[in-house]
């Protein structure tokens, strides 16, 4: 299958075989109007498999739902049909309205405008602690 190049937009690659879907609606790229084609399941020789997103524009991204949802990710800017940066994405120490804490009793299941904020407490196993009430949430 071949489908064309950026000339002037982004290429989010390396990403984790199966989670493109999650980043397309996480970002709300449905809400974009230009040209968004997702690749799932190419064949990588570093991974073995892996989705490619290409946005046909420069778009703002929140990088740190991209290192939330996969830390593997490279985001490839390309003006005029090359690789004007890469930027490679890492686990957040933050996370502030990326995620909703579980927690019933969190003050951000009760109060609607309170913005549901995580800090990176374990890199090795992947684990943020909500701000407000210490409730745990693992990456999967």
């Amino acid at each position: 299958m071949n489908i064309d190049g950026v000339r002037n937009g982004i290429v989010l690659d390396h990403i984790r075989a199966g989670k493109s879907m999650e980043i397309y609606e996480m970002l709300g790229l449905d809400k974009l109007s230009n040209t968004v084609a997702m690749i799932q399941n190419a064949s990588s020789e570093k991974y073995g498999k892996k989705d490619i997103i290409k946005i046909d524009e420069v778009v703002d991204l929140d990088y740190d739902v991209l290192g939330y949802v996969d830390s593997n990710i490279t985001v490839n800017i390309v003006k005029d049909s090359k690789l004007e940066k890469k930027i490679h994405m890492a686990l957040p120490e933050k996370l502030v309205n990326v995620v909703k804490c579980k927690n019933p009793r969190c003050i951000t299941s009760v109060e609607q405008e309170i913005v549901h904020e995580f800090r990176l407490v374990d890199k090795e196993r992947k684990i943020y602690r909500c701000c407000y009430c210490d409730a745990e949430h693992r990456i999967k």
